[in-house]
């Protein structure tokens, strides 16, 4: 049985590895080479320990899609002060992580998979990718959208539109064209740069100006 999302969030750091692990083996040789045996020799650890941990076959899949997603790193809004600076650099963060992760061998792997599974009803890989990883990411995303339009600094109507828009600046075609392969596209400087344009960007369409003299 696949874990809970709230029991994903508590994997201790020797789960975490046996995650990176199966990542490892995901990339270097496909989904075939992901079988329960392998695994077990690769992390040093038992196939009891791995059922235990996350169940069945689908239950390790969402697992590793959740750990690689919990790298676009998230915002849950404890009530702390939101001012402009604040708030831009929650954005900045957002988008340097989502570039980061969406240009990593692992995630470009499990998108290439999942993509030549689409027409197999019986493949999990697609669904899992949505909702143990899009919608993770969305959902923190968006939250810290709420909490700048709480503190007056930007302004919307509709929030999933905010959104999209959002991820269409700091993504654009990248991510399509990485995975058709082209090259020289995984660049840190080149995402930064790009991540700063985004967010200044949506700043231009959803920003509040502050009044003169406030």
């Amino acid at each position: 049985m696949p874990l809970t999302e709230a029991e994903r969030d508590r994997l201790t750091p020797r789960q975490r590895a046996v995650l990176e692990c199966a990542l490892e083996l995901l990339v270097a040789g496909g989904e075939r080479a992901l079988t329960t045996a392998g695994l077990a020799r690769a992390a040093s650890c038992s196939k009891e320990s791995l059922y235990k941990w996350f169940g069945d076959r689908d239950g390790l899949l969402a697992a590793m899609i959740a750990h690689q997603a919990s790298k676009v790193r998230g915002f849950s809004d404890m009530g702390e002060t939101m001012d402009r600076e604040r708030f831009r650099a929650h954005l900045l963060g957002f988008a340097r992580d989502l570039l980061e992760v969406l240009a990593g061998d692992v995630s470009l792997a499990l998108n290439r998979l999942a993509i030549g599974q689409a027409s197999r009803e019986e493949s999990p890989l697609g669904r899992l990718l949505v909702a143990q990883g899009r919608r993770r990411i969305d959902r923190s995303a968006k939250a810290l959208l709420e909490a700048g339009r709480k503190a007056g600094l930007i302004n919307f109507s509709d929030l999933d539109d905010a959104y999209r828009t959002l991820y269409g600046l700091i993504v654009r075609d990248l991510h399509v064209r990485m995975l058709l392969g082209e090259g020289g596209l995984r660049r840190p400087e080149a995402f930064a740069r790009q991540a700063e344009q985004a967010v200044e960007q949506f700043f231009v369409l959803f920003g509040v100006r502050e009044m003169a003299g406030e």
